[in-house]
């Protein structure tokens, strides 16, 4: 009976943590592991932690970044990332599948991170190319239902 109690209230605990992340967008898995309180500068907007993830001391992650696992049987990188301690991860940032992020490491805004990153390293997104078009039309039209 005692058991019982217990996992319903451990229930009832998760469906309340789900519930407020989801005010945010958000989701951290129960599982990920944290060796120390991360700092959320925007606080959990569209932030993606996996279940098994691990981050270290002195995570600073910033709105609409995921940390997330490769589950696809056929790909060379299956698992989930390993963040080191005193990493800055910027707003967008992706870190995906089973790659080690080395400390004092800083992930640029909107960068795809899918591989190994050493210590001391920045990561940027590069060659970004601009094409001239004219009379592009940007109007936004709202469908009436």
């Amino acid at each position: 009976m005692r058991n019982s109690c217990l996992s319903k209230r451990t229930r009832c605990k998760e469906v309340l943590y789900y519930a407020y992340l989801q005010t945010f967008g958000a989701y951290i898995g129960l599982g990920a592991q944290f060796d120390g309180i991360p700092i959320f500068p925007h606080s959990f907007n569209g932030i993606f932690i996996s279940h098994n993830a691990h981050i270290g001391k002195d995570v600073i992650i910033f709105q609409q970044v995921t940390i997330g696992s490769n589950t696809l049987i056929d790909s060379k990188n299956q698992g989930a990332p390993t963040i080191g301690n005193n990493v800055y991860i910027g707003c967008g940032a992706k870190i995906i599948g089973n790659c080690s992020i080395g400390e004092n490491v800083r992930v640029g805004a909107n960068c795809i991170v899918t591989k190994d990153v050493p210590q001391n390293c920045v990561c940027v997104m590069r060659n970004l190319d601009i094409i001239k078009k004219e009379n592009l039309d940007n109007t936004w039209i709202a469908i009436k239902k």
